[in-house]
């Protein structure tokens, strides 16, 4: 229960105060756009780069812990496809966007504050990964998909559109920065690490409460077996597949595996209704699964948070 109290609550409730002063017309639209746009280009890469330039590299490219976390995401993207396809009769290119809806934690704006929260800079290492691994292959992918089929109906460079998407991703290039100067074992000088860890401490509370204002104006609208079903996949078969695998197929020790579990059941990203809406396709099911599923995670979270403390 302490962990619920001392970790969740607060972040939860700082997710709740986002929506409350966006609901309450506090904070206008333009609000959420800008305090988006800062915390995505401005406050979230510092903590990709320290995370990573910080870090040994064989912690940074822990491969039990990357099969772990891609294992549970490629067998929950297995699910996803086959019944959105076959059972609720989605095609391309919505079908891409069903699918990354389903695999795609919101890690960024929530897994990383979370874990800030709960074990401090130095304890957001797995966070950092799930991010440079889970964004390349669920952003790739989905928007490769999207640009594929686009490509083979109207003629087009899909590949070129693919990496470019990718190339500015500011998260993804923080990461990679980041690798590159663990890499070659330099040290972050002291006026730069400083500088970027006084940016890199809004990270988790202006994500939160981004979060919250981003949910204003969404609405629960949709199939709702469909979401029903999208909604059991991200927040319960997915950690439950990546739990199985932490556990038991790859034996990572207690504090990495509880993370994988932890980050596959958080919400689906608030960039999966970004591509949607780039795209206009699946809009609605996508804002629903969002809501559905954040709403929710209060729930999957604490349990695994509890779960965590008392182990």
């Amino acid at each position: 229960m302490s962990a619920v109290l001392d970790i969740a609550a607060p972040v939860f409730g700082l997710i709740l105060a986002g929506f409350l002063a966006g609901r309450t017309g506090i904070l206008g639209p333009e609000s959420s756009v800008s305090l988006n746009r800062f915390v995505y280009y401005f406050a979230l890469p510092p903590v990709m780069f320290l995370g990573t330039a910080r870090a040994p590299l064989g912690e940074l490219f822990n491969l039990p812990y990357i099969g772990s976390i891609m294992g549970g995401l490629g067998i929950t993207l297995v699910l996803s496809l086959t019944v959105g396809r076959f059972v609720f009769g989605v095609r391309q290119p919505a079908l891409a966007v069903q699918a990354v809806g389903a695999v795609f934690p919101n890690v960024g704006y929530m897994g990383i504050p979370l874990f800030l929260t709960a074990f401090g800079p130095d304890g957001a290492l797995p966070a950092v990964i799930y991010v440079m691994v889970g964004s390349f292959v669920c952003m790739a992918g989905a928007i490769g998909a999207i640009e594929l089929h686009r490509a083979s109906a109207e003629g087009g460079r899909a590949l070129a559109k693919v990496a470019g998407t990718l190339i500015r991703n500011p998260l993804l290039a923080a990461t990679v920065l980041g690798a590159l100067w663990s890499w070659a074992a330099l040290p972050v000088p002291v006026p730069i690490g400083n500088f970027l860890e006084l940016l890199g401490a809004a990270a988790g509370p202006a994500a939160l409460f981004a979060l919250g204002l981003s949910l204003v104006g969404q609405r629960l609208a949709g199939d709702m077996a469909e979401i029903a079903w999208m909604t059991c996949l991200k927040l319960l078969i997915q950690p439950a597949a990546t739990a199985w695998l932490a556990f038991f197929v790859f034996d990572l020790p207690p504090f990495w595996a509880w993370s994988a579990v932890l980050l596959a059941a958080l919400p689906t990203a608030a960039l999966v209704y970004v591509v949607a809406q780039q795209y206009d396709v699946y809009l609605r099911r996508a804002s629903a699964l969002i809501i559905a599923t954040t709403v929710l995670s209060v729930i999957t979270v604490s349990a695994i948070l509890a779960v965590m403390a008392g182990g």
